[in-house]
Parts: structure tokens; C-alpha cells; sequence
């Protein structure tokens, strides 16, 4: 297959050229058209009560969406103020599609004890389409912003997810500005010109073209949650940049024992080209773990990640060597090292581990579970406003709030739905909770709603919602609202994360088998990983949750983290990882194929690749990190883990711990039993044959 690949983007460069020229316009005309529809309802999932109890009061509510208004700033009582309050929410009354506006001056609770801010709540009908509950969204907001008053926002509901849409498209529009020129600066001094440093990025563009297009392909089926956006370009960016440089390393040696640029070409793609196959195809893989969880967005985020990475994958293997083929004869070949000898410090360092390989291991070992810790106290809740930055206006609705009006103010409620049926004892018991207010529904059902201290989602709420379902018993009554989604996440979670496990854990297993034929080096691959990847989501708690040194990152302890850092981070990172351990065993493969010994063939292995897989983590590092400036904690902690995991997984464990292990080994590391080795035989991925490997003369 890499042959014909290879044999099409050669002999057809402009052809190939140009189809990806399509794909990009499709990528950056079509596919923005995503940022216009993504949701924030990252925590429903199909099935369950909360989201069951949901649909119910779709049907039969007659009042929808709410929108939420603050205006402060000066004192309300001013007459000025009231009267152009007044008039503002006579106006929205009329609004069509809104279904009530409480007077802020008449009603409790909506004006503070400090008369410097007062709320105004607007909510709309029930059953409105898309397009009719935009409109009354919108003529409400745009109403209230006329309020003159030194502070006035509105947020909430339909208008809630628009401004985060908002918000993820300016970041990933400041992150590629910013990220895109240090990229390019950094492969100017790998490579020393702008020919061969241009061209990566000419593949990194094509994934950020493809996660758009991924991401508005899914939007058509299903919801793409706001975090979607972030982590799909940063993830496609990141990858289509590694794989362009393992790919152009490769090509430069190829170059010093042939002046045929084609040759050079079809080497490239049938020694890195394999690696690059593997690499993608076992990244796709961690990302299957995402599929077994039944929760739309992290199905949604699995697919729409694999995508990307398999639109990354296909550029590297055909984007880039027909790039090659036109522009490959002005890319000089790479100098050989001093004596011959090249990367004498990955060298080095592998021999070092090899002979110290107990010291290395009673020193790394110890010291990455050290760092992974405090995941034994992980917590994760859906969050509220304090995730955005201070510069968006759900914010600082939510700060005004939090600085005028006691605690609790404007958090949803948790509500508890009363089905035609319920025991009267029951229901009596249910509207005795705290802080219960009750309304009847057409049909005969009773909505309840409570409201308990704390934030939305704090243990406060979650134990209420437990507290609810215990109460209720077998009653035909159901709890939805944020704090009853949040419980049901977690029993999810936990219900599906053993099974997620197995099946990333059984096919990379087959994978690195294939790719070796060992048995144990899988077993060391996944064991060392799992180390790097603990430790790295160990110090994400420590910053985001515990609030050590989270003001440096522009952020702050929240007491949980984000429920869409650690499934992304554990199934990203693994991926990642994956990735570096493929280009060291790939040449690891290639030394013990060309007749040297096990232990040589790992210090051959690092030699060759420890420079190249130091660089892609370090450009991946520079990708994630501009990610970060964004300042939505969710995206922070995300890129922080995976920042982390890349740079502690390419620098101590494939420079330190894959030496260390592979000399404790010894010849064992390759070792499979006889019935899987003919399997491999048969059906693994074999050498070339050495016809193939052999240099080719160079043209006089």
C-alpha cells in the first residue's frame, strides 16, 4: 500500500497538489462553518435519568430556555436607572417567544441587599425552533444592552453557547498565530532552510483543515461540544507537524546516497512512511476508548480526534512526497555527525541507562509515581463561569453576581419531576427539601425545584440529587438539571472506563506486535507510558484542582477538575506516547535488521531517532502551549496534560526508562512464543528485503 501510495504521488505530484488544494478550501470555507454550531452540553448522556427527565419536560413544559441579565454599576433606585429598566423589560415582553420578564423591583431575590445590581431573568417558550428561539434570544439581548448603565451582561441559555462558539474561534485563531511562526522558527534550526522548514507547516495546515471539516461533517449528526474546536486543530497541528519531520529527517539521509529525488522519495515513504502508517493508526486507536463511553461528546470528540489524525496521517503519505518530488532536489541532504557518527548524546544517554539501568529505574520510577499522587484524590465536575476568562461576558455576568448577591444566586437548580402517580407522602417529603418551589405541568405532573447551596455542581448539589433518588424510591419521579447530569456522568464514567481500558490496552497490544513481533514489548511500551501519562495528569490535579501555582497559567483552583480534561487527556497522551515509541523501535527494528546486537541495536535506535523525537516534542509542546493562552480553564488543563505528558514521555522515559528496560531485557525484549511468532510471520509487518535497503550510487 505505502508503495502505491508512494508510486501515485510521484509520478502524479500536480494531480495530488491540487486535490489538496481542494481540501483545504473545502477545510477553511466549508468547514468553518462549525464554529457557528457548537454546543456546551458536554455532560448528557442518552439514556440516562437526567437526560430521560430532560426530554420529558421538553414535551410537555410550556416555558423553555432562560437568558440571564445583570446590570450594575451605579445604584438601582436611581430614577433614571428605573425607569429605563422598566421600559426595557416592558419591550422584551413582547418580544415574540418570550413566555415572562419578573419585574426586578417587585420580585425577592432579583434586586441585591447593596442596591448596586439587579437581575433580570427572561425566559422564553417552550417548543420554539432553532431559528425562532435565535431570534427572540437576540432581540431580548440586544434590548437589554440598551440599558445605559455602567455594567450590563446577558448570558445563559441559547446566547451561552454562541459566545463560547465565539470565544474558541478567536483562540484557535490567536493560538495558530501564535504557535504557526515559533513552529516555523524552530524548523528553521533543525533544518537550516526554509525550503524543508516551510513544509511541514504546509502539512500542519492541512490538519487544521481537516479538523474543521471533521468537526462540521459530525455537527451535521450530532452535537460538537465548544472544547472540540481547541483540541482537534491543536491535536491535528501538533501531529501533522511530527509526522512531516519524521518524514523529511528520513528524507535527508536518504538523499546522501542518492541524487534521484524519487528514490529518495520511495525510500522515505517505505522506511518512515511504515512508521508514520503505525504511528496513526495506534493514536486512532487510544482514541477508540472515547467510543466505548455512551456520552455524545466524548463519542463525538473520538471520532472527530481520528479523523484528524488519519487526515495527518494521509498528508504526510501523500501531500508531502509529491511536495517532495517538485521541490526535494533544493532540500540539501543531512550532514553526517563528526566520525561518522550521528546523535553521539542520545548515545550516550542510552548507554548510560543500559549500564545503570537499576539506579535509573529505582530513581525514575519512583520519582514519576511521586508526581502522579494526588490522581488518587481526582475529582471532575461540569464547572460554571469561573472556567471562561474575565473578558467574556458569561464571566463577568457571574462575577457581578458573585460580588453583589449572596451565594447561590442565578446556579441552576437541580429539578426534580413528579409524574402523574406519585405517592402523596412521597411528594410531600420531596417538596420539604431544600429550598423547594413547585409548579404544575400540563398532564398532571409537578415540577419541583431545589435549590441547594454551593455551586452548581459542588458535593452540596450532587448529594441532594442522591438524597432525591433515595427519597423517591420506586415513584415515578425523575431528577435532571446540572447537578443530576453531573452524577450520571460520573456513574457512566465509571461504569464504561474498565471496558475503554481494555480496548485501547488489546489493540495497541496488537498493534506494537505487529510491529515488533514481541510479546514483551508491548507490555514494556504500555507499562512506561502508563507512568509518564500519570504523572503528567498528577500534576494537572495538583495546578487546576488543588490550586498550586494555577495564578502563573492566568487560572485558579477550582476543587475538580474540567469532566472533559481526563478522558481526553488519558486517551490523547496515550496516542501521543505511542508515537515516539514507534520512531525509536522503528530504527531499534532497522539496527537488529541489519545484523546488530540487541543491546547495540538500542543505543543504534536512539542514536537515530532521539534527535527527531526530541524535536517533535518540543514543537508539540510549542502548539499545545499556545492553546493555553486562551485562558478557558477546560482547554488549559488539557493543554497542560498534554504539554506535560509529551515532554515527560519524550525526554525520561524513551531517552531513560526505554533503554533502562530493553537492558534489563535483554535478548527476551524480543521474544514471542512460536504460535504468535508464525502469526506475525504471516501477517506482521516484515523488513524490506534487503535489495531494498541497499544505497543506491549516487549519479556522476
Amino acid at each position: 500500500m505505502l508503495s502505491t501510495l508512494a508510486r501515485a504521488a510521484t509520478r502524479r505530484p500536480l494531480t495530488v497538489i491540487c486535490l489538496w488544494l481542494l481540501f483545504l478550501l473545502l477545510g477553511f470555507g466549508l468547514g468553518t462553518g462549525v464554529f457557528g454550531q457548537l454546543s456546551d452540553d458536554v455532560p448528557d448522556v442518552p439514556g440516562t435519568e437526567s437526560e430521560l427527565a430532560e426530554q420529558y419536560l421538553s414535551r410537555v413544559d410550556p416555558t423553555g430556555e432562560s437568558v440571564t441579565a445583570v446590570v450594575a454599576g451605579e445604584a438601582v433606585s436611581d430614577a433614571a436607572l428605573r425607569a429605563e429598566v422598566e421600559r426595557a423589560v416592558a419591550d422584551v415582553r413582547e418580544i415574540a417567544g418570550v413566555a415572562a420578564v419578573p419585574d426586578p423591583y417587585t420580585t425577592p431575590g432579583l434586586t441585591a441587599r447593596d442596591g448596586q445590581a439587579l437581575i433580570i431573568p427572561v425566559t422564553f417558550e417552550g417548543g420554539l425552533d432553532d431559528d425562532a428561539e435565535e431570534r427572540a434570544t437576540d432581540a431580548a439581548a440586544d434590548r437589554i444592552r440598551q440599558i445605559e448603565a455602567p455594567d450590563v451582561h446577558v448570558s445563559g441559555g441559547e446566547l451561552l453557547g454562541r459566545q463560547l462558539g465565539e470565544r474558541a474561534q478567536e483562540d484557535v485563531k490567536n493560538a495558530e498565530l501564535i504557535s504557526l511562526p515559533v513552529v516555523l522558527a524552530l524548523l528553521l534550526v533543525v533544518f537550516g532552510g526554509l525550503r524543508a522548514a516551510g513544509l511541514p507547516l504546509v502539512i500542519a495546515v492541512s490538519g487544521i483543515a481537516g479538523a474543521f471539516l471533521a468537526l462540521f461533517g459530525f455537527s451535521q449528526f450530532t452535537d460538537i461540544s465548544v472544547h472540540a474546536i481547541q483540541v482537534t486543530t491543536m491535536l491535528g497541528l501538533g501531529l501533522a507537524v511530527d509526522y512531516a519531520l519524521l518524514m523529511l529527517v528520513r528524507f535527508r539521509e536518504e538523499r546522501r546516497s542518492t541524487e534521484d529525488v524519487v528514490e529518495a522519495v520511495h525510500r522515505t515513504v517505505a522506511a518512515a512512511g511504515r512508521t508514520v502508517l503505525f504511528s496513526g493508526l495506534t493514536v486512532a486507536v487510544s482514541l477508540t476508548g472515547l467510543l466505548v463511553f455512551p456520552s455524545v461528546f466524548l463519542r463525538s470528540m473520538g471520532l472527530a480526534v481520528a479523523a484528524v489524525v488519519v487526515v495527518d496521517m494521509l498528508a504526510a503519505l501523500t501531500l508531502l512526497p509529491a511536495l517532495l518530488t517538485k521541490l526535494g532536489g533544493k532540500i540539501p541532504p543531512s550532514k553526517a555527525g563528526a566520525g561518522g557518527e550521528e546523535g553521539r548524546l542520545f548515545a550516550r544517554l542510552a548507554r548510560f541507562a543500559a549500564r545503570r539501568r537499576i539506579a535509573v529505574l529505582a530513581t525514575v520510577v519512583p520519582a514519576l509515581l511521586v508526581l502522579a499522587l494526588p490522581v488518587a484524590g481526582l475529582t471532575i465536575n461540569i464547572g460554571d463561569a469561573k472556567q471562561l476568562p474575565t473578558s467574556t461576558e458569561a464571566r463577568q455576568l457571574y462575577d457581578t453576581l458573585d460580588a453583589h448577591f449572596p451565594p447561590g444566586t442565578g446556579v441552576s437548580p437541580i429539578t426534580v419531576v413528579m409524574k402523574p402517580g406519585t405517592d402523596p407522602a412521597t411528594a410531600d417529603r420531596l417538596r420539604g427539601l431544600a429550598g423547594a418551589e413547585a409548579r404544575e405541568l400540563p398532564g398532571g405532573a409537578t415540577v419541583v425545584e431545589l435549590r441547594p447551596p454551593g455551586s452548581v455542581d459542588g458535593t452540596a448539589a450532587t448529594d441532594l440529587v442522591e438524597r432525591v433518588r433515595e427519597v423517591r424510591g420506586d415513584e415515578p419521579v425523575e431528577v435532571t438539571g446540572v447537578a443530576a447530569r453531573l452524577v450520571d456522568f460520573r456513574e457512566m464514567l465509571a461504569e464504561r472506563a474498565p471496558w475503554a481500558a481494555v480496548t485501547v490496552l488489546a489493540g495497541i497490544f496488537v498493534l506494537l506486535f505487529a510491529f515488533t513481533g514481541s510479546v514483551l514489548i508491548p507490555l514494556r511500551t504500555i507499562a512506561t507510558t502508563l507512568l509518564s501519562l500519570g504523572a503528567a495528569l498528577g500534576v494537572v490535579v495538583w495546578v487546576f484542582q488543588d490550586g498550586h501555582l494555577a495564578g502563573l497559567l492566568g487560572a485558579e483552583g477550582l476543587g475538580a477538575l474540567s469532566l472533559t480534561a481526563p478522558p481526553l487527556i488519558v486517551a490523547i497522551a496515550f496516542g501521543l506516547a505511542m508515537d515516539y515509541e514507534l520512531f525509536i523501535l522503528a530504527r531499534m527494528r532497522e539496527a537488529r535488521g541489519q545484523g546488530g546486537d540487541d543491546q547495540e541495536a538500542v543505543v543504534t535506535g536512539l542514536r537515530r531517532s532521539g534527535r527527531v523525537v526530541t524535536c517533535a516534542a518540543l514543537l508539540l509542546a510549542v502548539v499545545f502551549g499556545a492553546f493555553m493562552t486562551g485562558g478557558f480553564s477546560p482547554i488549559l488543563q488539557i493543554g497542560l496534560g498534554l504539554t506535560l505528558a509529551v515532554l515527560i514521555d519524550a525526554t525520561v522515559v524513551r531517552m531513560l526508562l526505554v533503554p533502562a528496560t530493553m537492558a534489563l531485557l535483554g535478548k527476551r525484549a524480543w521474544w514471542a512464543p512460536r504460535p504468535l511468532r508464525r502469526v506475525h510471520d504471516r501477517f506482521g509487518l516484515s523488513e524490506e528485503p534487503a535489495a531494498a535497503e541497499a544505497p543506491v550510487p549516487a549519479k556522476v
